[in-house]
């Protein structure tokens, strides 16, 4: 007996979903940029088929081709979310030229600085202003 496996249909509104998540959007944000209810980007993201048109709006407001969300391979964005940070997720390698925590002690020094240099000029305009009230009296 010889079986053949037909591709299922892929599942238009699961990849509306990913794509908005992927933009960070929530179903409000999508829903108020295409003057739609947070309800109906539900219904589309829940569809297994999306018509054309609003296919087309929904892109439109993400600021993406329909292509682009027609062509969205889930398999290949996790690989590309792994492959980018070396198989850890949050964790990118720059290959900075310098040790951060010595540029964040820099800042922290040089804030300091400005605070004491601020402190010196309300102590020394206190004085002044005590010589002015010294003067009226």
């Amino acid at each position: 007996m010889e079986h053949t496996t037909t591709p299922r249909p892929k599942h238009m509104g699961r990849k509306v979903r990913h794509m908005r998540e992927l933009l960070n959007l929530t179903q409000d944000d999508l829903a108020e940029k295409i003057d739609m209810s947070q309800q109906t980007v539900s219904n589309i993201e829940s569809s297994e088929k999306v018509d054309d048109e609003q296919l087309e709006k929904v892109a439109k407001a993400m600021g993406v081709t329909a292509d682009a969300i027609k062509n969205l391979d889930d398999s290949a964005t996790v690989y590309n979310i792994v492959t980018t940070n070396n198989g850890a997720v949050g964790l990118q390698n720059y290959n900075c030229t310098f040790n951060p925590l010595d540029k964040l002690m820099e800042t922290i020094e040089k804030n300091e600085k400005l605070y004491r240099e601020l402190l010196k000029e309300k102590d020394e305009k206190v004085a002044m202003l005590e010589k002015l009230m010294d003067k009226l009296k």
